[in-house]
């Protein structure tokens, strides 16, 4: 009977297979974790350790399956780490990125803590909502998505974390119009992606996430555009707006707000890269908060 091989040995194969096929080789690690159910750490404690058969079939054909494919290796576990949790996640929303981990993390040392009201548009898997609501869990969150399957998603992973978030679906804006909702502060990952850029983007992100939660129209300006037309109908007199955007759209967003017909102090503020990646704006006469 042939033997069962080591951890150790099965990751060195599948790292080396993966980057022979252009893939980050660190998913091998990623998935082998994830298949034997274990901790990082715990991975690596049990190295000289055997892989199971059964262990090793579904490792492998998941191996196999990114680097024919390119299916992002969260839509092959079924969740993804953000701020610290493991959120659920599927072909219906976006898969969180490390920079909207910075946009929160910006969100949460600016706003007061406190019962402020604040909405997330566009919530998708609902990490952000849900993590302001944890994070400050006075607040009443709102969060909208036009998708009712992305709501699902985000409702569940409300319920995984105990968190109170109230989710409308509609588009944008539209549902906190229509339900006559103000609210202290917002906060968006939009779509910014021009169509035209389609060709630019990996296949793991092109041809697996939704369309709607990656592209707008107007050079990715679109939604944008959109949500700060509506400001004036959502926004109290004074209070905050947020945005994850695209690096090279920072002075493009910033003229926008500032001529919003509501008096705003734009600041763009760089990611951990050095790219434009957050615009942090104080409505109304609250003074813009320092980077």
């Amino acid at each position: 009977m042939e033997h069962e091989p080591k951890q150790h040995e099965v990751l060195r194969r599948a790292s080396l297979f993966l980057e022979e096929n252009n893939r980050e080789p660190k998913v091998a690690e990623w998935l082998l974790q994830h298949y034997l159910g274990v901790s990082r750490s715990t991975l690596f404690m049990m190295m000289r350790d055997s892989v199971p058969e059964k262990v090793l079939t579904s490792f492998w054909q998941a191996i196999e399956r990114h680097a024919e494919t390119g299916v992002p290796v969260e839509h092959i576990t079924g969740y993804a780490s953000f701020y610290g949790r493991d959120f659920y996640v599927n072909a219906h929303t976006l898969i969180p990125r490390p920079e909207t981990e910075e946009l929160v993390q910006h969100i949460i040392r600016t706003v007061p803590h406190g019962p402020i009201t604040m909405a997330d548009i566009g919530t998708g898997s609902g990490i952000i909502a849900i993590t302001l609501a944890l994070a400050i869990p006075e607040a009443h969150v709102y969060a909208t998505d036009i998708s009712s399957e992305a709501l699902d998603v985000a409702r569940e992973n409300a319920d995984r974390f105990g968190a109170n978030v109230t989710f409308l679906e509609g588009d944008y804006l539209q549902p906190l119009i229509e339900q006559n909702i103000h609210v202290d502060m917002i906060v968006s990952n939009p779509p910014y992606i021009a169509p035209e850029e389609k060709t630019l983007l990996s296949d793991t992100v092109k041809n697996f996430d939704p369309e709607r939660a990656l592209f707008a129209d107007d050079q990715g300006l679109g939604a944008y555009k959109e949500i700060i037309h509506n400001l004036p109908n959502v926004m109290k007199q004074e209070g905050y707006v947020f945005f994850e955007i695209g690096h090279q759209q920072g002075q493009a967003i910033k003229s926008l707000l500032e001529s919003a017909p509501g008096k705003c102090d734009v600041t763009i503020i760089q990611d951990i890269n050095g790219k434009d990646r957050i615009i942090s704006a104080a409505w109304g006469q609250v003074l813009c908060p320092k980077k």
